[in-house]
């Protein structure tokens, strides 16, 4: 049908009467990837079909010569059809300034083969850049060109494209009503606009009930599986928006595993970022899990039966958003590029207009409306803290109890004082988005568990923290380590805004940290980067409580500084005039920071060790990853200030010689940086 009409408004294009035509029009159909030949073949064998009338010359450019994606030409050479010329026009790299530079080969081959076969209207579908190197030489050449499946809307740059493609195009076969508007108000010809529907969808019509649809599923996914039993995943990465569009990938990915169902994955197409994509799919074992089967390419007509009989479609392919709907099969469409996109069914999220506002009636109109919060959990070796914490950082309210021993006894505090809180938030006017949980030791944030815990949290190692607070509390749950809570929190709210690599250094109990590089959380292959306190700056220093020597922490921690101040208290060294210890009172590392300050010489001498060896550790720091910015973090802070920056200056490279150190003006960095995983989040900053 999709033939039929193209036949007859090609030739009305030049004046045409079929059955008097004495030359044939030569027809030239470039096609660069996989997904344009599933549209354009059927109007290639339609063209075929009638050798009395057309002269077809089929071109074949972009990834479908690319061993990485299937050399995607032999399928067009098994339907029959003879290819004039093959254009290698990739440049490797997968990344924007290759799509570029891809452009620019291909405008330097295509004149020549242009010009050799002198078509009298060359075929453009969609919206690749590869479609647009095609367009433009055409248009350049005063070549007519039929742009297919133009006037859309999907969101992404590929709207740019394909509307540059439609406006280079003399003529249009469009497939909905609402495309040919699109061009109309783009001042083309309405009388060059061809209503034709989707080219593919004859085809998908007409092969939906093949017989043998079970011995294809058998054959890609496996013998044991069944109908509507598996998933098949198709997902691109968005050319605006890379790095969100990969980390939508890895969830993705997350999600797909832990459905425990059979899934046939695509690779992703050769669009800037898919690169990335493949190396997180290569990361996570998808070739070799047992679920999945990771191909590069599925002819059509057999993908069509693997779609039509899946259980669900995932990803943010057209094919989801289209050629699915033919089927009914339900689809999970991720991210934003097929935003825009027309669809089978009406989604059932309604839409609202809302008038025009000419002026603000209130600056201010939060006492109206909710305010988007967090609950946010800091679970420390003395006290377990919980707050509502609200989208600019204020701590609404806080609730503060000690940290009973056990697990059971410590989950059901939890939730119990969350729970609270959450009855709280309604009369403050605070809408709960979810909970974020700050605590000490390893943390595999992916699943919300704690590895190994300090030992000041003891029996807190190896247990799924999220599970059983998003089973009672019916909310989404992040967890994390303190000291990456710590970045998070200076990132959204403190001195590393807008900085974009930076380093958090937490002084307290423990010696911890955070960094930031290139504006995200680094955790590390096994979950333990930024373990900053455990940087050795000594081969023969104290113990520290990992039980290594010489560590950051065996010196400059809260615990180190109270060891020693101990120490001195019990050789009578500590005291000096001025001072007082009660005998029931505990030393700590306070009193030797008094003591210091009072001109005690040993405790300065131990004050400076500790400095130094915080420096120093710094100093690897910046030596390895270069940040920016430091900031100190914690109740030891800020008497580490100019320790730090004077051993900086002394044995770091010249280079490295400027980074800034600050000390955080963050209250309660802990909890600010709980809640910011989950504001991040919720307001689509990916975590």
């Amino acid at each position: 049908r999709f033939f039929f009409g193209l036949l007859f408004h090609v030739s009305g294009f030049r004046g045409l009467n079929i059955k008097r035509l004495k030359q044939r029009l030569r027809v030239c159909v470039a096609t660069c990837n996989r997904a344009d030949y599933s549209k354009l073949a059927p109007i290639m064998f339609g063209i075929k079909s009638h050798p009395e009338i057309f002269d077809l010359e089929v071109v074949v450019l972009g990834s479908h010569l690319i061993d990485d994606y299937g050399n995607t030409f032999r399928m067009i050479e098994q339907d029959e059809f003879d290819i004039r010329s093959k254009l290698h026009t990739i440049v490797r790299g997968e990344d924007e300034a290759a799509m570029v530079e891809s452009v620019g080969l291909a405008l330097v081959k295509l004149p020549d083969v242009l010009q050799r076969l002198a078509p009298d209207i060359l075929l453009v579908h969609g919206d690749r850049f590869d479609a647009l190197a095609l367009a433009t030489a055409a248009a350049l050449m005063n070549i007519r060109i039929l742009h297919l499946e133009g006037g859309e809307v999907s969101g992404t740059i590929d709207d740019s494209i394909r509307h540059s493609i439609s406006k280079l195009a003399h003529y249009h076969a469009v497939c909905t009503r609402s495309a040919e508007r699109h061009l109309i108000s783009m001042c083309e010809d309405h009388s060059h606009i061809l209503l034709a529907g989707c080219p593919s969808y004859d085809k998908l019509l007409s092969a939906h009930q093949r017989d043998d649809y079970t011995d294809i599923i058998k054959s890609w996914i496996g013998d044991d599986v069944k109908e509507q039993n598996y998933i098949v995943a198709l997902q691109h990465p968005v050319t605006t928006d890379i790095q969100n569009s990969i980390k939508i990938y890895e969830l993705m990915l997350d999600a797909v595993i832990s459905f425990n169902k059979r899934t046939l994955i695509l690779f992703p197409n050769i669009d800037a970022g898919s690169k990335e994509m493949v190396r997180v799919m290569r990361r996570k074992g998808i070739e070799q899990h047992p679920n999945f089967r990771a191909v590069k390419h599925v002819p059509f007509d057999q993908f069509i039966q693997l779609v039509a009989h899946a259980g669900c479609m995932i990803g943010n392919s057209s094919c989801g958003v289209r050629e699915a709907g033919a089927f009914g099969t339900p689809v999970i469409n991720l991210g934003t590029r097929q935003t825009g996109t027309e669809m089978r069914s009406n989604p059932l999220q309604k839409k609202f207009c809302f008038p025009a506002v000419k002026e603000c009636i209130s600056q201010d109109i939060d006492h109206i409306l909710e305010t988007q919060s967090a609950l946010a959990v800091d679970l420390g070796g003395t006290n377990l803290r919980v707050a509502i914490v609200c989208m600019k950082g204020k701590v609404v309210k806080k609730y503060t109890q000690l940290n009973p021993k056990t697990f059971e006894e410590r989950i059901e505090l939890i939730l119990t004082m969350c729970k609270q809180a959450m009855a709280d938030a309604i009369h403050l006017n605070c809408r709960i988005l979810g909970v974020g949980v700050s605590t000490g030791g390893r943390v595999n944030p992916q699943d919300g568990i704690v590895l190994h815990s300090t030992k000041l949290i003891n029996e807190w190692s190896s247990v799924d923290i999220r599970t059983p607070i998003s089973s009672a509390l019916h909310l989404p749950v992040w967890v994390d380590n303190d000291g990456n809570c710590a970045a998070l929190a200076e990132r959204k709210f403190g001195h590393g805004k807008g900085v974009e690599n930076f380093v958090t250094i937490i002084t307290g109990t423990g010696i911890g940290g955070g960094i930031i590089q290139h504006n995200e959380l680094i955790h590390g292959s096994t979950f333990c980067a930024a373990e900053l306190g455990h940087i050795v700056v000594s081969l023969e220093g104290p113990e520290c409580m990992c039980g290594s020597h010489g560590c950051i922490e065996a010196y400059s921690s809260g615990l180190a500084l109270q060891r020693e101040a101990k120490r001195l208290h019990d050789e009578d060294l500590l005291l000096v005039e001025g001072m007082t210890v009660n005998n029931k009172e505990q030393v700590n590392a306070i009193h030797l920071i008094n003591a210091a300050r009072l001109g005690n010489s040993k405790a300065e001498s131990i004050l400076h060790t500790a400095g130094t060896a915080l420096g120093l550790g710094i100093v690897n720091i910046l030596h390895m990853i270069n940040p920016s910015l430091v900031i100190l973090s914690g109740v030891l802070s800020e008497h580490y200030e100019n320790p730090v920056r004077q051993v900086i200056s002394q044995r770091a490279l010249l280079s490295a010689q400027g980074t800034k150190v600050m000390v955080s003006e963050l209250e309660d960095p802990a909890l600010l940086g709980a809640a910011s995983m989950v504001l991040d989040y919720t307001t689509r900053r990916t975590y």
